[in-house]
């Protein structure tokens, strides 16, 4: 595993010795980690189903949870899928950026099987992101790229955390810092007469509906089982502590995960504590979401109580993952309160 630090402004991006590195390795089957705006994802050509086994294998993540194709403009993601009116519409509105379009797979898509986990549907984004836009032009393949971390786990926003994460399993290693927003992209499928928001995340709900002009529908019912898109597993986004929700004050000993400022008997009773906004702001709670999370798991506290979130904005994709996080888990090792 080679970790590379790239400046993604950098107007030689693309003859920079990292870059031409993580491309080889993509275009010979391998995995490659590299920031997006809103996570660190494991990309890997999404046209070889066995680089796409690849992926699987690495995050330990089951094989029937499709994985999202990301692709340099919204003209490479027409090559993929068929998009109505409504997907151009938001396409031409959010692209580039945190808003994964689930659509119709186009008859003789090159995107394999295994990336759409064998459904008659495609996720595709186009990130705002220099290196993975480039990284998908300069392989000339669209890019499957879940999170870069065990499947499950907490998704990372720096090279450091998939390090810790992936490791060995991993080709390449692009680091640019931190992710700018923190939580994953909305994932908003299009595949029949309502528009669902499969997944709420680093584009809010109330952004996608003003440009649709009606509210967006929730999942179809029988996503438990299938899913319909990636991030929709019950439990995911998981630190190895139980978490508690919804927490106005905290047993001794615990570790403690606010928004705004920490009370102070919190602040004497808990293990460790961390605020995701000592302002409240929401757009920098999600930022530091997974950031926080990782940091007060690794103390070994045995739970972390959250304080309430508000719901609306970005507030909705934070709320998602840490009901996720707090979901039971089932398996040897699992711990319950």
């Amino acid at each position: 595993m080679t970790v590379r630090r790239i400046n993604p402004q950098d107007p030689n991006l693309s003859a920079s010795t990292g870059f031409r590195e993580a491309v080889a390795a993509i275009l010979d089957g391998g995995l490659v980690a590299a920031p997006t705006e809103t996570v660190y994802g494991l990309a890997a050509d999404a046209t070889n189903p066995q680089a796409c086994t690849g992926i699987y294998t690495a995050k330990g993540r089951p094989r029937f949870n499709p994985l999202i194709s990301h692709v340099s403009d919204a003209a490479a993601a027409r090559e993929y899928g068929l998009f109505d009116e409504r997907a151009n519409f938001l396409a031409d509105a959010f692209w580039p950026g945190p808003l994964t379009l689930v659509v119709p797979r186009r008859p003789g898509s090159a995107v394999c099987d295994l990336a759409t986990a064998g459904l008659d549907s495609i996720a595709l984004r186009v990130p705002d992101s220099p290196i993975m836009q480039r990284l998908s032009r300069e392989a000339g393949r669209p890019l499957a790229a879940p999170s870069a971390n065990r499947s499950g786990g907490i998704s990372p926003t720096t090279a450091e955390a998939v390090n810790e994460d992936l490791g060995e399993r991993v080709d390449v290693i692009l680091d640019a810092g931190p992710t700018r927003i923190g939580v994953e992209s909305t994932i908003v499928a299009l595949i029949d007469d309502e528009a669902r928001l499969l997944r709420p995340g680093g584009l809010a709900r109330e952004d996608i509906e003003k440009v649709l002009g009606r509210p967006l529908a929730g999942p179809p019912g029988d996503s438990a089982a299938k899913p319909a898109g990636p991030g929709m597993l019950k439990s995911h986004y998981a630190p190895r502590a139980i978490v508690r929700l919804e927490a106005l004050d905290i047993a001794p000993g615990k570790a403690y995960l606010g928004f705004g400022p920490i009370p102070d008997q919190i602040a004497r009773d808990a293990v460790a504590v961390r605020t995701l906004s000592e302002k409240s702001n929401l757009e920098e709670a999600a930022a530091n979401l997974f950031s926080d999370l990782r940091a007060l798991d690794a103390t070994g506290a045995a739970s972390i109580a959250v304080a309430p979130v508000p719901k609306t904005g970005l507030g909705e994709a934070i709320n998602d993952r840490l009901s996720r996080a707090a979901a039971e888990r089932m398996g040897p090792g699992v711990r319950s309160e």
